[in-house]
């Protein structure tokens, strides 16, 4: 029997604003879609933290022994500024401003987005489909729109007709809004405008001549709108109506909402059984924002390198310092909060790293099986990461207790604890088995740094005897500089 078969999850869905029973279409398969980045900039920490969600998500149904399709894809085409129908794509004006193709921009994020998540120890999805890889299906799509009369063509653009889907459909069903709300609360059209209504948006946009992302289509060279992509990539990987799409908070409105018009407008029917939004992620109570300096990139925790955090953290500390808040709350990231979380992950590797050398006895005086259960009961109640790792620290002071001889384990219930605490931490959670001694990496990355600022005070002195000779004992001890535009990283051979 698989484990699915004798545990029972809830949901919290977005759609009914309950949590509901999760049942998933085919039983024991699962299709899951997660709305990815767009990729003009470094991976915002925040964005990390909704992917962080859906990784353990999908970690816990694979572990239960659903087979699960998940799919999470690149926005590389079609994402104006401000998530609005007008204005500049956001990867084309990266492209200007720094005078090179829009791919080279897609190319440069896409590896670092990789990267990052790489070091958070984030399990690949299934399938991870591009925007320019899927504009044969977007077209398809709104060719089926307008056939059904949901969508209007205005000099070479193609708009999707929110009140004329409104008269058969609840635009604003996910969000809890109504039509006549966002008519009252929205300014007129201007006359430059060729929607019929404000609150209609773009399936397509006709390029303007300087322009540069654009695809031939029945309507006009263009490109298409924002929202369209999660529906066709969706719909085709996942089929017309699937389990779960999930996302930040951020995007229930207006590009949920969106996406869900498009489908009915397609197939007459909701296409998704459970929506799922992870609330966002501030810093020191305020919003996170480059503008004001209240900012940090996931590196920057990694290395230190950052006003607002007194020290380098591993990985894994910060990702379990994220887990230690519940994906629907509002995760406050602070220094102090990064501190006492590290002090708990070292404490719980502390813990597992004596498992092996615990004594047996023939009786045990905690309650293994009934634990084990209330590990999957946490993560049964909406994937209650906060809940389960206390749980898991009620097993860390069992083990020291047998450590110290004040409790007793029998050989049996040492394997299933053994057992479900690795589960647990390591494959559902995510998190790697580091040691305080192993973050010296961090150390070595710090001193290199001092090393290549030096040199690159050296080199703006015109000292070229003194950058050579950094340059060149570093690599006799095996750490290699490499020189770029972006500056100067270092790898180790």
């Amino acid at each position: 029997m698989p484990l699915y078969d004798t545990q029972t999850i809830k949901i919290y869905n977005s759609l009914s604003g309950e949590k509901e029973v999760f049942k998933s279409i085919n039983e024991g398969y699962v299709g899951m879609y997660v709305c990815g980045p767009t990729v003009y900039s470094n991976v915002h920490l925040g964005n990390v933290r909704t992917f962080m969600s859906f990784d353990v998500i999908f970690r816990y149904l694979k572990h239960l022994g659903y087979k699960i399709r998940y799919v999470r894809n690149i926005t590389d085409a079609g994402h104006l500024e401000n998530d609005a129908d007008e204005g500049e794509d956001r990867i084309a004006k990266k492209a200007r401003l720094e005078a090179i193709e829009p791919m080279e921009v897609v190319q440069r994020y896409t590896v670092d987005f990789h990267n990052i998540l790489n070091k958070f120890n984030f399990l690949p999805p299934s399938i991870e489909p591009t925007a320019t890889g899927h504009i044969i299906e977007q077209i398809e799509l709104i060719k089926t729109i307008i056939d059904n009369g949901m969508a209007y063509v205005v000099n070479g653009s193609v708009y999707f007709d929110v009140h004329k889907y409104n008269e058969t459909k609840p635009y604003g069903i996910l969000s809890k809004r109504k039509l006549e709300d966002l008519i009252h609360n929205t300014r007129a059209l201007d006359g430059q405008s060729d929607k019929k209504n404000p609150q209609d948006f773009a399936l397509w946009k006709k390029a303007e001549p300087q322009h540069i992302m654009r695809w031939p289509s029945p309507w006009s060279d263009g490109f298409p709108g924002w929202h369209l992509e999660c529906t066709a990539m969706s719909t085709k990987y996942l089929g017309e109506q699937f389990d779960i799409h999930g996302g930040g908070m951020d995007l229930k409105f207006p590009h949920h909402e969106c996406e869900i018009a498009q489908a009915e407008a397609c197939n007459d029917h909701s296409p998704v059984n459970y929506w799922m939004h992870a609330n966002m992620l501030i810093m020191n109570g305020k919003k996170m924002a480059k503008s004001t300096g209240n900012f940090i990139l996931p590196n920057e925790i990694f290395s230190g390198d950052n006003p607002h955090i007194t020290k380098a953290y591993a990985p894994s500390v910060a990702r379990f310092f994220m887990l230690q808040a519940h994906y629907r709350s509002i995760l406050d990231f602070t220094n102090n909060g990064l501190l006492a979380s590290e002090k708990g992950f070292y404490r719980l590797m502390d813990a597992i790293n004596l498992i092996e050398d615990l004594k047996t006895s023939e009786s045990s005086s905690f309650n293994v099986s009934e634990w084990k259960q209330k590990c999957y009961d946490a993560m049964n109640d909406d994937f209650n990461t906060p809940i389960l790792i206390a749980t898991l620290f009620d097993a860390a002071k069992f083990i020291n207790q047998v450590k110290d001889g004040s409790a007793t384990i029998t050989k049996e219930d040492l394997g299933v604890l053994k057992e479900t605490l690795e589960n647990f931490t390591f494959d559902i959670l995510g998190l790697v088995n580091v040691s305080k001694e192993s973050t010296g990496s961090d150390k070595l990355s710090g001193a290199v740094e001092i090393l290549i600022n030096l040199r690159k005070e050296a080199r703006q002195n015109k000292d070229f005897a003194l950058s050579d000779k950094i340059r060149d004992e570093l690599a006799e001890v095996g750490i290699q500089l490499n020189d770029s535009r972006e500056g100067t990283t270092f790898t180790t051979n």
